[in-house]
């Protein structure tokens, strides 16, 4: 998530300048086909404008439901950190000798919370990793120039930013030794610890550490984090349909093959200066359409590692310093801070 208060000009055209390289190149080219004489026709600009004001409307279209993808994954996140904090909330206080017939010392209560509280915070930092891989659609799974250029976001402007983090969050630091091995070996990891989760609360309930109103209601909480838990998956899994994602492309790549042959000839008829200004003025308009696509494809998915990601490891960090705090923990790893303007 980028956190600062714009965008430098100078980082715009840092990541646009191949763009703006071959829109040069294509409206100076045509401008110096009119120039020497090479070609005569020119297209009314009539029907160029009702073809730019349609694919500004599918262009618009598209970012709008790429926003609403990544709007929606925020939101999901929110509630995780909710659930997340009134898990916490229930450990702590519903676990006790309250309804045991069998009293259990204080210090194995303890254990108990933090073994829960623990393995929760396990389960944040699985699920984001496992959001975190490329799906066949996303830009780091493409080959040529489109792979090499995400990869590069990712490390300099995304999840390399925080590469030193990552060994403060493996698995292993919050599992029982007894469970990560097995854990681990699951095709889908989260799902499976938190039906661990499930697993160890009928054990206490059968303890009588817990009664049956309050596995009941921590029950509940642990199908509310399957439910966020596949919403995410839902948005990682399933992509902003092909249709509209690809035909925008190819609606810009015709409007802009199309203007320079309407908009140079028509700006050469002011004179010399207009033969200078028709290739910027054209490069320019060009240009708006293409960051108009490019900011929604890279909106559309908002797990695949870069700037525009939902900054989940930070989130997890607020979940997982809230919960250790629970448990009467001072010895807390710190917040992620931004670097580069992104929190990641």
């Amino acid at each position: 998530m980028i956190v600062t208060k714009g965008i430098k000009l100078k980082s715009m055209i840092a990541w646009t300048l191949p763009h703006i390289i071959w829109l040069f190149a294509l409206m100076g080219g045509v401008a110096l086909l009119y120039q020497y004489r090479i070609i005569h026709f020119s297209i009314p600009w009539l029907p160029i404008s009702v073809i730019g004001t349609a694919v500004a409307f599918y262009a618009g279209f598209k970012n709008n439901q790429a926003y609403d993808r990544m709007w929606e994954a925020r939101k999901i996140w929110g509630g995780i950190i909710n659930d997340s904090r009134s898990w916490g909330m229930m450990v702590d206080g519903f676990i006790s000798n309250l309804f045991a017939d069998n009293k259990v010392s204080e210090e194995e209560i303890k254990t108990i919370k933090k073994r829960l509280i623990y393995r929760h915070i396990g389960w944040l930092y699985a699920h984001r990793s496992q959001l975190l891989i490329s799906t066949p659609w996303e830009h780091a799974s493409q080959g040529g120039h489109t792979g090499r250029t995400a990869k590069k976001y990712q490390e300099k402007f995304g999840v390399g930013l925080v590469d030193d983090e990552v060994t403060k969050i493996q698995l292993q630091n919050y599992l029982p030794n007894n469970e990560y091995e097995r854990l681990i070996a699951h095709t889908n990891t989260a799902t499976q610890i938190i039906n661990e989760q499930s697993r160890d609360l009928q054990k206490l309930r059968e303890e009588g550490l817990i009664e049956d109103f309050r596995h009941m209601e921590l029950a509940i909480l642990l199908k509310s984090f399957y439910t966020l838990q596949g919403k995410n998956e839902r948005i990682k899994k399933f992509p902003l349909p092909r249709q509209y994602a690809n035909m925008s492309r190819y609606f810009v790549g015709i409007f802009i093959a199309l203007l320079p042959f309407s908009m140079v000839p028509a700006l050469m008829e002011a004179g010399t200066l207009g033969t200078w200004l028709s290739i910027p003025i054209t490069a320019l308009i060009g240009w708006v359409y293409v960051m108009m696509e490019i900011v929604g494809d890279y909106t559309e998915n908002p797990f695949q590692g870069m700037a525009n990601d939902i900054p989940m490891l930070s989130l997890c960090r607020v979940i997982e310093i809230d919960l250790r705090e629970m448990l009467g923990e001072t010895d807390l790893p710190p917040g992620i801070e931004a670097k580069n303007g992104v929190l990641m």
